[in-house]
C-alpha cells in the first residue's frame, strides 16, 4: 500500500506545469465523451451500495501527457488526475494508471522495459477485499501531432506521434513542435471489478498482466484509428508489390502475350504502380486541414455532420470503407476533412486519373489519393497491379473511400452503381489475408448550392462533358456567386460484408486465390452490396431548406405560389418527414416554412413578388433548372405519398385495392430509379401508412373501401395537387416508353433504340409542353427503366437483339387510364406515333451527332 503522506507539493508542482503549458498548448478533444464520464467524474454510487472512483489509463508514463490530461479534465469538471484514490486502508496518490514506462534514447536500441503493474495489483486487491468498492478505468488517448511513421524518416521515428514509447527528449520536442496540434480522446470506462471477474486467476500478478494487456489493446485500437496502421514509404510499397507472387505471375503473362523481356515487363508493372500508388504524408494532410478550414469558412455558412459517432465505434472492430454519394468535386475533400477533424485517420481515396495533374496530383497523393484509370480493358497487367495494391491496403486495415456511382450525378438522383471497386474489395477480402471484417459506411452529402451546377445543366442539354479537374472547379468558383449556404453530411446505416456473404450462403471457409474467378454467388454479393449501399445513402437523406423549397415550388404551376400557401406546404412536408414516414435516419431542417422562404431569398434562389392580394413566392430567373437538382436529392422521401395523391387527384375517387394494384405493379421501377428501401412484399403496408397520414392531414378523405379527393375549391385540394406533382415525370416517362415499344410492335426495335428514342421523345415533350427541365430526359433514366422492364419479365430480346413482348406489357400499358390524365395520354399517343423508318432515321442522326461530338 502506498504511503498516505501529503502529496500537495506534487499537485502544486503539476498545476504550475499545467499553467506553463497553457500558452504553448491548444488541445482538441475528440469523441462524445461526456455521457461516458459524467457518472464517474467524482466519487459516486454505481450499483446500490457500491462506491466507485475514476482512474484514467494512459499507455505510456509521460509527464507531459498526464499534465495535459489533468488540465483538460479539470476544465471539463471531470475527476482530477492528481486526486488520490482511496477507500478504507487503500490509498494511491494519483488517479492515473500507466501501462508502460517511458523510455530513454538508449532504450530505443534495446528491448523495452517490462510493464509496471504493482499499482494495478494494489487496486485489484482493494476491489477483491471490499465488495462495495469499485474503480472505473477510463482509457485515454493523448496525441502530440498525428504523424504516421515512415521507414525513411528518422525525425518522425523520434518525434512524430507513433506506436513507440515516448522518450524524455521526445516529450520535450512534442510540446515545442506539436503544442498547437495535440489531441485527447476519452474512451468508455470499464469496471475493474468486471475485469477481475473476466480474467479471474489465483495468481494476481498474472491477472494484472492480462488486464493491462487488455487495456493496452484498447488504446492501440484507438491509436490506429487516428494514426492509421504503420506505413511504409511509397518506394518500398512499389518495390514490394512488383515482387509479389501475383504481380510476378502477371508480369510473366505480359511477357508471353506482348513478346517483351522480363526487365521491360517489370518496368511496365512498376510504371503502373507509380501511376496508382498513394504517397500519404501527414504534412500534406495538415495543410489540407488548415486550408479547407479556411475554404469552408469562405464558401459555406457551415458544415453540419450527423451520426459520425457510429463510425468511430464501428472502426474499432471493422475495416471501414467509406462509400458516399458523389455530387461535387468537393465531396472527397469534405469527407476527409470531417474524418480528420474528428480524430480518425483519413481514408485512402480512389480517384480518377484525370485528377493526376502536375502539382495537384502530387498534393492529392499526399492526402491519401490513389489514381485509377477510367478504363483498363485489355490491360491485364494494369488490372493485376491495381488489385494487388488494393489488397495491400486491405491487408493493412487502412480505411478506404470510393464512389460507387463512378462519376458525379448531374441530376441530383443517385446513379446506378459501378461494380468494379466493390468487386475488387470483396475478392480481396475473400483471400482472407486481412485481420478485420469489412464495414461499408454510406454517407449522404447534400449541398444547398453547387459550384458545378451550370456545367451540369449544360451537359444535360447535350453540351460536351467538361473535363473533371481541379482547375475546372476553380473556374466554376469564378462564375458562380459565392453564396453556397450549408453543407450537410449524414453517415448512414453501415453494410457489413460478412452479413451479406452469409445471406448469400458464402461460407467463411471459402478462400479465393488472387487469380481465381469468383463464383456466381460472389457476383450476386457485389450486386446486393451496391444496391444496399445506395438505399442506405437515401435512407440518410438530409432535407435541407433548399431541397424542400425546390420540391414545393417546382411542383407548383409556373413555379410560383402564394406565399402563405407556400409556407403551409413547406410545413406540411416538414411534418411528414419529421414523423419518420420514410426512415428515422432522415435529417430534417428545423427552420419553419417562413424561415425557409427567408433563407431562399438570402441565397437568391427565389424572389418575392409583392401583391395587394398577398405576396407571391417565385423561383428566381434561371434557377429552376438548378433547383431541380436539389428537388431530386429528396424526391424519394415523399414519392409514395406523391403517387397516392396523383392517383386520387387523377380519378377523384378510387378504390383502395386499385391504389394497391397500381403502386405494387410500378414499384419495382420506382425502386430501381430512386433506390427505395422497401421490399416489394411490404408495399401494401407502406401504402396503408401513407394513405392514413394523408387522411389524418385532411388532404384526402376515405371510407372503408375508397379514397376521395377533397373539394376542388378547398385549400386542401390545392395542397394535394402540389404533393401529387413530383411523381408525374417518372410516370410519364414509364408510359411513354411503354407506348413507344407497343407502337413499334414486337420484334421491331432494339433495346438501344428504345432507350435513345424514348429520351428524344421526352426531350421533345419537355420543350413543347413543360418547363424544359433537362433532368426529365436524362438518358440514364430510360436505360434503367428498359433494363428493369427486362428484369421484371415484361419484355425480352430475341437472338437478333430485338425486343419481344406479350400481354404482360400490354396490361401495364392499360394502367395509363388510371395513372395519367386524358390530355397527357393524348400527347404521348401523338409523339410516339412513329414508323420503323422514322426510328431508324433518328438513330442515324444520333450516331452522327455522337461522332461529331467525339471529334470536337
Amino acid at each position: 500500500m502506498s504511503s498516505k503522506k501529503d502529496n500537495s507539493f506534487m499537485v502544486s508542482f503539476k498545476r504550475m506545469s499545467a499553467k506553463m503549458l497553457g500558452p504553448l498548448v491548444t488541445t482538441t478533444i475528440f469523441g462524445d465523451h461526456s455521457p461516458l464520464l459524467t457518472k464517474a467524474a467524482n466519487d459516486s454510487e454505481g450499483a446500490p451500495g457500491l462506491t466507485t472512483q475514476l482512474c484514467y489509463v494512459l499507455q505510456y508514463e509521460a509527464g507531459s501527457d498526464a499534465v495535459l490530461l489533468d488540465k483538460e479534465a479539470r476544465r471539463l469538471n471531470y475527476a482530477e488526475v492528481y486526486r488520490p484514490l482511496q477507500y478504507a486502508e487503500f490509498y494511491e496518490q494519483q488517479s492515473v494508471l500507466y501501462l508502460h514506462r517511458a523510455q530513454s534514447l538508449v532504450d530505443l536500441l534495446m528491448e523495452g522495459k517490462p510493464a509496471f503493474h504493482q499499482k494495478l495489483i494494489r487496486m485489484i486487491t482493494a476491489v477483491q477485499q471490499h465488495d462495495n468498492y469499485d474503480i472505473n478505468l477510463a482509457p485515454v488517448s493523448v496525441f502530440w501531432g498525428r504523424n504516421p511513421e515512415k521507414e525513411d524518416s528518422l525525425v518522425k521515428l523520434f518525434f512524430g506521434d507513433s506506436f513507440q514509447p515516448p522518450t524524455i527528449l521526445k516529450q520535450t520536442i512534442n510540446v515545442a513542435m506539436y503544442g498547437r496540434d495535440n489531441y485527447i480522446q476519452f474512451h468508455e470506462p470499464v469496471s475493474l471489478r468486471a475485469l477481475v471477474a473476466r480474467f479471474m486467476a489465483d495468481d494476481v500478478e498474472f491477472m494484472a498482466d492480462q488486464i493491462m494487456l487488455h487495456l493496452s489493446k484498447v488504446l492501440d485500437v484507438h491509436r490506429e484509428l487516428m494514426l492509421g496502421p504503420d506505413l511504409s514509404d511509397r518506394r518500398n510499397i512499389v518495390k514490394g508489390l512488383v515482387h509479389s507472387p501475383v504481380v510476378q505471375q502477371a508480369i510473366n503473362a505480359e511477357m508471353a502475350s506482348q513478346n517483351i523481356s522480363e526487365p521491360e515487363a517489370t518496368k511496365r508493372a512498376a510504371g503502373y504502380l507509380n501511376e496508382i500508388v498513394s504517397d500519404y504524408n501527414y504534412s500534406t494532410v495538415r495543410l489540407f486541414s488548415r486550408s479547407l478550414s479556411w475554404l469552408w469558412t469562405q464558401l459555406y455558412d457551415g458544415v453540419e455532420v450527423h451520426n459520425f459517432e457510429q463510425v468511430r465505434k464501428i472502426a474499432e472492430d471493422y475495416q471501414v470503407v467509406y462509400t458516399p454519394s458523389h455530387r461535387s468535386h468537393i465531396d472527397y475533400l469534405l469527407l476527409s476533412f470531417i474524418i480528420h477533424n474528428r480524430g480518425m485517420m483519413i481514408p485512402y481515396i480512389a480517384a480518377g486519373d484525370n485528377l493526376d495533374m502536375p502539382v495537384v496530383g502530387r498534393i492529392l497523393r499526399g492526402g491519401g489519393a490513389f489514381f485509377i484509370r477510367r478504363s483498363f480493358k485489355g490491360l491485364p497487367l494494369y488490372a493485376a497491379v491495381l488489385k494487388e495494391y488494393l489488397n495491400s491496403i486491405i491487408k493493412r486495415n487502412t480505411p478506404i473511400e470510393y464512389f460507387i456511382e463512378g462519376g458525379r450525378s448531374r441530376t441530383g438522383r443517385l446513379l446506378q452503381p459501378k461494380m468494379g471497386m466493390l468487386a475488387m474489395t470483396v475478392n480481396s477480402y475473400l483471400r482472407r489475408e486481412s485481420s478485420k471484417p469489412i464495414a461499408f459506411i454510406p454517407a449522404y452529402i447534400g449541398y444547398e448550392r453547387l459550384m458545378e451546377g451550370g456545367s451540369y445543366v449544360g451537359e444535360m442539354y447535350g453540351k460536351p462533358k467538361e473535363s473533371e479537374s481541379i482547375w475546372g472547379l476553380i473556374k466554376s468558383l469564378r462564375k458562380i456567386e459565392k453564396i453556397y449556404g450549408k453543407v450537410h453530411v449524414n453517415f448512414g446505416e453501415p453494410v457489413f460484408l460478412d452479413s451479406v456473404l452469409h445471406a448469400h450462403d458464402i461460407p467463411p471457409t471459402l478462400v479465393l486465390d488472387a487469380e481465381q474467378k469468383p463464383p456466381e454467388a460472389v457476383q450476386q454479393v457485389v450486386a446486393t452490396l451496391a444496391q444496399t449501399i445506395q438505399e442506405n445513402i437515401n435512407k440518410a437523406a438530409v432535407i435541407n431548406p433548399v431541397s424542400l423549397l425546390s420540391l414545393v415550388l417546382l411542383s407548383a404551376p409556373k413555379h410560383a405560389l402564394d406565399e402563405a400557401m407556400c409556407v403551409k406546404q413547406l410545413d406540411l412536408y416538414r411534418g411528414f418527414a419529421q414523423a419518420g414516414t420514410y426512415d428515422e435516419a432522415v435529417e430534417v431542417t428545423t427552420l419553419s416554412g417562413e424561415e425557409i422562404i427567408a433563407y431562399g431569398l438570402r441565397l437568391k434562389l427565389i424572389t418575392r413578388v409583392p401583391h395587394v392580394l398577398g405576396n407571391l413566392v417565385v423561383v428566381a430567373e434561371k434557377q429552376s433548372e438548378l433547383l431541380s437538382y436539389f428537388r431530386n436529392n429528396i424526391a424519394h422521401v415523399f414519392i409514395v405519398s406523391s403517387f397516392i395523391a396523383s392517383l386520387v387527384i387523377r380519378n377523384g375517387k378510387l378504390a383502395k385495392y386499385e391504389v394497391y394494384q397500381v403502386i405494387e405493379s410500378l414499384y419495382p421501377f420506382l425502386k430501381a430509379e430512386l433506390f427505395l428501401k422497401w421490399r416489394p412484399e411490404v408495399m401494401r403496408d407502406v401504402v396503408d401508412r401513407e394513405m392514413n397520414a394523408l387522411v389524418v392531414a385532411g388532404l384526402l378523405q376515405a371510407d372503408k373501401a375508397n379514397l376521395y379527393a377533397p373539394d376542388m375549391n378547398s385549400e386542401e385540394y390545392a395542397q394535394i395537387q402540389v404533393m401529387a406533382n413530383p411523381i408525374h415525370q417518372s410516370l410519364q416517362r414509364y408510359f411513354m416508353t411503354i407506348a413507344l415499344i407497343g407502337r413499334m410492335g414486337s420484334d421491331n426495335m432494339t433495346i438501344q433504340q428504345a432507350q435513345d428514342v424514348s429520351q428524344l421523345l421526352a426531350q421533345r415533350l419537355s420543350i413543347l409542353f413543360e418547363s424544359n427541365s433537362p433532368d426529365s430526359f436524362d438518358k440514364t433514366l430510360f436505360s434503367g427503366f428498359v433494363v428493369t422492364l427486362e428484369q421484371q419479365g415484361y419484355l425480352y430480346t430475341n437472338s437478333e437483339g430485338r425486343i419481344c413482348f406479350g400481354e404482360l406489357l400490354n396490361n401495364m400499358a392499360a394502367q395509363a387510364n388510371l395513372v395519367l390524365s386524358k390530355d397527357t395520354q393524348q400527347t404521348i399517343d401523338h409523339i410516339t406515333n412513329l414508323s420503323v423508318a422514322e426510328v431508324s432515321e433518328a438513330m442515324v442522326a444520333l450516331q452522327a451527332k455522337s461522332k461529331k461530338r467525339k471529334g470536337s
